[in-house]
């Protein structure tokens, strides 16, 4: 009787033991499978546009205002120099110093206008690997020229205050985050979304 009752005791621990090992092994296979799936997904290439889907991709885009023209920020940052210029002097009432900011905007805008002109350029979107190179080139000329209208600033400008010039500088390039966030407003205001 002791041996039948260590007996069935032993196949039943032997029994749970299987059935746990079953157990851990079918999750551990259904978490393997989960993570085979996620390993696909992940290494599945992209679907590549046709010329049709992606030139109707970029209308719509540009009719719901996503697209912003390099043009529309240019001028956004004149006007924000202008008018910061117009303020400077109607508080200082010196125009040395309006002058100054609106040099230091200038000393922003105008290479910027010079890069934006030369990524648009026709070479400049050839391909992806002349589209790269375009982008350092002229990046490069825009801080260069940006450099040298800062540095030829006292033979310009008479009476040059550099505080206002710097202020015309920093406002100039920190109005891009106001611009690229009330742009696409303003363009969804007048635009109709599919």
């Amino acid at each position: 009787m002791l041996t039948t009752t260590l007996l069935s005791k032993y196949l039943a621990k032997q029994k749970t033991s299987r059935e746990a090992e079953r157990t851990k092994s079918l999750n551990a296979s259904v978490r393997a499978n989960a993570f085979d799936d996620v390993d696909a997904e992940s290494q599945r290439e992209p679907e590549r546009l046709t010329a049709g889907q992606a030139q109707e991709l970029r209308v719509r885009l540009g009719k719901t205002g996503s697209l912003i023209s390099p043009w529309q920020i240019i001028v956004g940052q004149l006007l924000a120099g202008v008018v910061f210029a117009v303020v400077a002097w109607l508080i200082t009432g010196k125009s040395s110093v309006a002058v100054s900011m609106a040099y230091g905007t200038l000393a922003v805008v105008v290479p910027a206008a010079v890069f934006a002109r030369g990524l648009m350029s026709q070479f400049s979107s050839l391909n992806a690997l002349t589209a790269g190179f375009g982008f350092f080139v002229w990046e490069m000329i825009k801080i260069v020229a940006t450099v040298v209208l800062i540095a030829i600033a006292p033979k310009l400008v008479a009476d040059l205050d550099w505080l206002a010039m710097l202020i015309g500088l920093i406002v100039t390039m920190k109005v891009v985050f106001v611009l690229l966030w009330w742009l696409p407003k303003i363009n969804g205001k007048t635009a109709v979304a599919k």
